[in-house]
């Protein structure tokens, strides 16, 4: 009975690891997630779970929902490790989940626990509303008002849908900025609890407020890259010399400001993302 279980639990890590994910934003956290899930199937009667798939996709939505509490509890914590673009994930049920893309990571860390779980087991794993209820101890009703004002906000995120003229000054100004050092002119184009993530060969790093990612913004060679749209937003990308993607980034601002930089530069990464050619002046007029 405990090898059939197991295997049973082993055939659903992928599926159960991409919704913690997706939830989540960490793949430390999503290892958590389902490590602790298979802990708690391991102290249940198997015998008295009718529906296997479902109780586990209720227990790993309930921890995750912990989890993201918690992180609303101790902001300091809240990005220990935000992932910031889609990684090699698991396929199969997962596809769908896996072709969520940098603007949207980044504008599902703006909703709130609820809604971002609603809005990912429902929109992204096709979960039913009435376990996703159960989950979050709401009325099927109340779960589909939480599910659809999420999907509003990532749909119409706050501000224009396409990068206008203003937003990238806002953008020119900063990496222009950037790149000559000016850390007074950085501070008056960052907002002041603006933050930025980093998304590296060796892990996320993290920097909160506009003192510390005018210090030590890690984005300087992306001011000589060649301006995209990231989902809408202005973004930039970067090159080597051979011609290989150096790093994306994008930008999110408000009033003026960039409140929110998410970048990445891990070459795996990179190499999944769908990326304009680099110009023919890039690796000897490729």
């Amino acid at each position: 009975m405990a090898d059939r279980l197991t295997g049973t639990f082993e055939a659903q890590r992928d599926r159960l690891r991409a919704v913690a994910h997706r939830v989540l934003g960490s793949h430390a956290d999503a290892e958590d997630v389902v490590q602790e899930a298979w802990l708690r199937l391991s102290r249940q009667d198997a015998a008295s779970i009718d529906n296997l798939d479902g109780w586990l996709t209720t227990v790993v939505g309930r921890i995750s929902l912990d989890v993201l509490r918690a992180r609303r509890a101790r902001p300091e914590a809240a990005y220990d490790e935000v992932v910031v673009t889609v990684d090699d994930g698991p396929e199969a049920d997962a596809e769908l989940a896996d072709s969520v893309g940098l603007a949207l990571l980044v504008v599902l860390e703006s909703l709130g626990p609820n809604e971002r779980l609603a809005f990912v087991l429902h929109d992204l794993f096709a979960v039913p509303f009435e376990e996703i209820g159960r989950i979050l101890g709401k009325s099927v009703g109340a779960t589909k008002m939480l599910a659809s004002r999420a999907r509003r906000k990532v749909r119409t995120p706050s501000g224009p849908p396409t990068a206008g003229h203003s937003q990238r000054e806002v953008v020119q100004a900063f990496l222009t900025a950037a790149r000559d050092g000016d850390f007074e002119q950085l501070l008056r184009v960052l907002d002041p609890d603006v933050r930025l993530t980093v998304d590296t060969p060796d892990g996320v790093v993290v920097v909160l407020g506009a003192t510390n990612v005018a210090a030590g913004a890690r984005i300087g060679a992306a001011a000589g890259g060649q301006e995209i749209l990231v989902g809408g937003l202005p973004g930039v990308v970067a090159w080597h010399a051979d011609g290989t993607p150096m790093s994306v980034v994008a930008f999110t601002i408000a009033g003026g400001r960039i409140t929110g930089i998410a970048a990445v530069a891990d070459p795996a990464r990179l190499a999944s993302m769908d990326l304009p050619e680099p110009p023919e002046t890039v690796g000897g007029g490729r």
